[in-house]
């Protein structure tokens, strides 16, 4: 069957990214499939061709509203004909897209996994061919994953109660082996064909930032991307609040979203970030999955998130379109207390037995300490991620923070010897152990009256370090961590202990060297920039301004996103190479023939205009 024709025909590619190409022809040949690809490598096009070469319909279970509007409005605009059913819709609509459905108006309808069981669903299910079912956001059926929803689970029961069974297809962009098991158990996945195409991201540049003066920081950072589109991520709605309301003192183009607003106030700010009306966006992390919007330059979290599964997705949606995009993390010690309160005080699903959620908890605590290790993390950031989810690689990758920062070396074999010295009294004195803050108070002679009460200001090392901040004694705990000296134990009450390797600093003269990055502010300015591909050139610069002031006005003309007209990936494409006609202006990546054809002239135009 060809699937080359109807890939540049609706969807703007002469030839499949990695992966694709398996995974469309296995749901072809009615094999199920799972396929594990990161946000931007085309995971959407392994259902929607399909989609539209197999007889009747496909149904696409997605998890939030925005995915679906994104999705549908995009299908759309390439000239496929679908729609959605979820709660945004009114009554009268609800029921006017089930009709035209059962007229066979769409190739594609997108529906939430609440609505699968309902009665007017079922009815129309039962009552026309479903060819393909595919599962977005796949991982949302594990308790494992970051985005456990128990609706999810319906799906099978959706399955068994159709006239005939689908082929069905699942997909998501991050998730450990023990997540890719539960979704082809818990999908009751027949033989399917797993594919996962690897999790790095080339286009993005990692970075994290250890510092206590974060809006300052953040006021340059964003001075430096003047004009580009980016989301600022906070771990509660306070902090939203605040870096919101401070942005727009100072005259920054900006807006929030967090679960403490009204449904109609999310979704209109919501809307106004993905139609550009808003450069910025600062959210919790209930903002995001699904969002297509692809032309976000930057993602900085203000907070470190509970684990690296979601840290990665929000990262993620920074550079969808393959643009150069950088991902930048501020981690204060502050973070770890903060993330561990809220999983504390999380809300466990009444779907699991007291037995799971007790299980689910200690394996979040254990997923936490691994966010903590890569905030703390000397060597490549890249590297950390892809270990974590389990994928080889060369090694540094010469292109994130870490790597391309300068380092300066010190022995700090003294304050090392000091603090496991105190690590070690306080085991003596106290089996159980003490935490990190009990022993830096120790440590800096503190008098706070539970350091009293512990009698820790009896012991010989009281005061040792009392010269040194408590954060440089954290940072120099996470490098004792890190160097394997130090670990932390137990899960609601983690208290810091030695490992056998401390005897060798403690007892045998060995030395401890502590690399610093010192990479001055200017510097990292163009870290990201220096590492990634060669920019637009200078010369292209203006016309690329004249194209996107085209995509906005026709954008704003038919009520879309700007993205959905072309991204900003095709956008400079078309400046560098400088297409003289139809012909030349289909040879560009991501242009097929349905927005050549409503598109094209106008583009051509202004090509015409700056050549």
């Amino acid at each position: 069957m060809d699937t080359l024709t109807p890939l540049k025909q609706y969807f703007g590619h002469s030839s499949f990214r990695g992966g694709q190409e398996p995974l469309v022809n296995a749901l072809l040949s009615n094999r199920d499939v799972l396929g594990v690809m990161p946000t931007g490598a085309g995971k959407s096009v392994c259902y929607q061709l399909p989609a539209l070469l197999l007889p009747g319909l496909t149904v696409v279970v997605s998890p939030l509203i925005s995915l679906m509007k994104d999705q549908v409005a995009a299908l759309n605009q390439a000239g496929v004909p679908s729609a959605f059913l979820n709660s945004s819709l009114t009554a009268a609509q609800h029921w006017d897209t089930l009709r035209q459905a059962e007229h066979d108006a769409y190739k594609i309808l997108y529906v939430a996994p609440e609505r699968l069981l309902t009665d007017s669903f079922l009815a129309l299910a039962q009552s026309r061919p479903i060819s393909l079912l595919a599962v977005d956001e796949a991982h949302c059926v594990s308790q494992w994953g970051q985005d456990f929803r128990p609706s999810y689970r319906s799906i099978p029961a959706f399955v068994e109660k159709l006239p005939a069974r689908p082929v069905v297809g699942a997909f998501t962009a991050t998730a450990t082996a023990q997540v890719r098991e539960d979704i082809r158990r818990l999908l009751s996945l027949q033989d399917p064909l797993c594919v996962t195409t690897g999790f790095d991201r080339p286009n993005l540049f990692f970075d994290v930032v250890q510092t206590k003066e974060k809006d300052s920081w953040l006021a340059e950072f964003l001075s430096r991307h003047a004009g580009q589109s980016g989301i600022i991520y906070c771990s509660t709605r306070k902090t939203v609040e605040q870096v919101c309301g401070s942005l727009l003192q100072k005259g920054i183009s900006v807006t929030r979203y967090h679960a403490g607003l009204s449904d109609e106030e999310r979704r209109q700010n919501q809307e106004d970030f993905v139609f550009d009306r808003a450069r910025l966006m600062v959210a919790t992390n209930a903002f995001g999955m699904g969002i297509d919007k692809s032309n976000v330059s930057f993602v900085v979290h203000y907070n470190m998130p509970k684990n690296l599964e979601s840290y990665y997705q929000e990262a993620g949606r920074a550079g969808r379109d393959g643009e150069r995009a950088e991902c930048v993390l501020l981690y204060s010690p502050g973070d770890v207390r903060t993330a561990r309160f809220l999983l504390q005080n999380a809300q466990g699903s009444e779907d699991l037995s007291p037995a799971e959620r007790e299980a689910v908890f200690h394996q979040d605590l254990a997923r936490l300490n691994k966010m903590v290790g890569y905030c703390t993390a000397s060597g490549c950031l890249r590297a950390c991620l892809l270990d974590y989810f389990g994928e080889a690689h060369a090694g540094n990758c010469g292109s994130c923070g870490n790597c391309t920062a300068e380092y300066a070396e010190r022995d700090i074999t003294i304050e090392a010897q000091k603090i496991l010295s105190a690590v070690a009294r306080v085991e003596k004195k106290y089996p159980y152990g003490l935490g990190i803050n009990a022993i830096t108070g120790l440590l800096r002679g503190s008098a706070a009256q539970r350091i009293k009460q512990l009698g820790l200001d009896k012991i010989p090392t009281y005061g040792a370090l009392k010269e040194l901040k408590p954060e440089q004694i954290h940072m120099y705990m996470d490098f004792l961590k890190e160097a394997g000296y130090l670990q932390v134990t137990g899960d609601q009450y983690p208290v810091l202990r030695l490992t056998r390797e401390a005897g060798a600093v403690l007892f045998h003269g060995r030395t401890v060297t502590y690399r610093q990055r010192v990479t001055r502010q200017e510097e990292r300015k163009s870290a990201a920039r220096r590492t990634m591909d060669a920019p637009l050139p200078p010369e292209c610069e203006d016309l690329l301004d004249a194209l996107k002031a085209l995509r906005l006005q026709l954008a704003r003309e038919e009520d879309v996103p700007a993205y959905i007209v072309f991204s900003n990936a095709v956008l400079s494409e078309i400046a560098r190479r400088r297409p003289r006609d139809m012909s030349q202006f289909l040879e560009i990546p991501g242009v097929g023939y349905v927005k050549a054809a409503r598109y094209g002239s106008q583009f051509l135009d202004v090509v015409a205009a700056y050549s």
